[in-house]
């Protein structure tokens, strides 16, 4: 499969008269968006917000980030499965807004959201201080479950940023990156002196809104399986939970998975990228274990010599994590861990709540326990009363002049998973 991604880099995001890219700027007209949203009977309201880096801007509590892309050539569109029929993707050419995120925000589910700050210490942690970022504030009808609410305003998100994407689709990129990948055949007869590696993607799949969502079927009604590494580029995977800020995937990670890209970038020259296996997370001993088992059946069956393992989440998902990792080094396939530690403020406590001898490779995107302070911001856009609440915030968190004292974790992809983040360790 070969991909060819046309990347225009946005320097700019505006609301104007008229929805278009120009000059490598966004405008967006308010009604545009606000009608298309409104198609949902379900949502009584949306207010329209942008925040640039640097500002002195606070968001939160932040739902889901897409980045904006449009399908240009090849098989169906962009979020298969949500925004167009359910068609394999991967192949031809996607136009990306670079430098542009979409997200969402509401009160949604009051402990498991995160915070978004555009300058100051919190803009050291998370990715999306240094986007242009289009926020969409979205308010349900009186009644409405949190389950709908939830898959609302995801879908309103994903609605969007096709919306915008689709601006791009006549725009020539400035720049285009061309990934392509072989099949399991071809790559055997291409390197074979290099050592075969996959990834195993490990996706939250809990429910109680803890979910993932591949072609749009949730994760967990599905068995362990394969997916090309180029269909992610084309959002054939969507977040859809509420876990943790600090290391949940929202879409926009999905869609710029840096493992796979590293992965291609090296095949063919360090190493023959064999494919990407995608797995659940589950709550019952028994599901994990069937999930694992087929994880390494996989795996010893496309033969390879080693695989990158990440999962999302933190706690019941290490058990998950574990279990791979034993089970795929069992049948003589070496592994290597991406996860993140909830070690204490202190740094003292065990990181992992599962461990195994096997587990002896692991990349960590650092202590989401730490304890950091956050200023008050001239600006809050969404509502600060959750952070008392949210996942490493506690009562008095929320400081009376504005600024916040909580844990790493209230921060969006500070200890992502992937290795969507600016920590780590050596």
């Amino acid at each position: 499969m070969k991909l060819e991604l046309g990347l225009i880099h946005v320097t700019d995001l505006q609301f104007g008269d008229v929805s278009k890219v120009e000059d490598h700027v966004v405008y967006i007209n308010q009604e545009d968006i606000k009608n298309l949203i409104l198609e949902d009977e379900t949502i009584e309201s949306v207010e329209l917000h942008i925040a640039k880096p640097g500002e002195s801007v606070r968001i939160t509590p932040v739902k889901d980030v897409v980045e904006p892309r449009v399908k240009v050539s090849g098989n169906g569109g962009v979020f298969p499965g949500w925004t167009h029929k359910v068609d394999r993707v991967g192949e031809g050419r996607t136009h990306v807004l670079k430098g542009m995120a979409c997200m969402t925000i509401g009160k949604i589910v009051g402990f498991q959201e995160g915070i978004i700050d555009m300058t100051g210490e919190g803009a050291k942690y998370t990715p999306f201080s240094q986007t242009l970022n289009f926020i969409m504030d979205i308010k349900p009808i009186e009644g409405l479950k949190q389950h709908d609410y939830e898959k609302a305003v995801r879908t309103a998100n994903l609605k969007v940023s096709t919306f915008i994407g689709e601006l791009a689709r006549n725009v020539e990129p400035d720049e285009i990156e061309v990934y392509e990948h072989d099949n399991v055949l071809e790559g055997m007869k291409k390197y074979p002196d290099l050592p075969r590696v996959g990834y195993v993607l490990m996706l939250q799949s809990q429910g109680l809104l803890h979910d993932t969502y591949v072609y749009g079927v949730d994760a967990k009604q599905s068995l362990t399986t394969i997916i090309g590494p180029t269909e992610l580029f084309d959002g054939a995977i969507v977040s859809g939970n509420c876990v943790s800020a600090c290391d949940k995937n929202p879409t926009y990670i999905h869609e710029n998975n840096p493992v796979i890209t590293e992965l291609l970038k090296e095949h063919g020259k360090t190493l023959n990228f064999v494919g990407v296996i995608i797995t659940n997370e589950n709550v019952y001993l028994a599901d994990k274990m069937r999930s694992s088992d087929w994880s390494a059946k996989l795996c010893e069956f496309l033969g390879l010599d080693g695989a990158v393992i990440s999962q999302e989440g933190f706690g019941n998902p290490d058990t998950d994590l574990i279990m791979n990792c034993r089970k795929i080094e069992a049948v003589g396939v070496k592994t290597v861990l991406i996860t993140d530690e909830y070690a204490g403020q202190d740094g003292a406590s065990q990181s992992l709540a599962d461990a195994t001898p096997e587990a002896d490779a692991v990349v960590t995107g650092g202590n989401a326990n730490v304890v950091i302070h956050l200023p008050k911001l001239d600006k809050v856009i969404g509502y600060t009363e959750y952070v008392d609440k949210i996942a490493g915030g506690w009562s008095g968190s929320l400081q009376p002049d504005g600024s916040i004292i909580a844990e790493l974790q209230v921060i969006t992809s500070a200890t992502n998973e992937q290795g969507f983040n600016k920590l780590s360790a050596r």
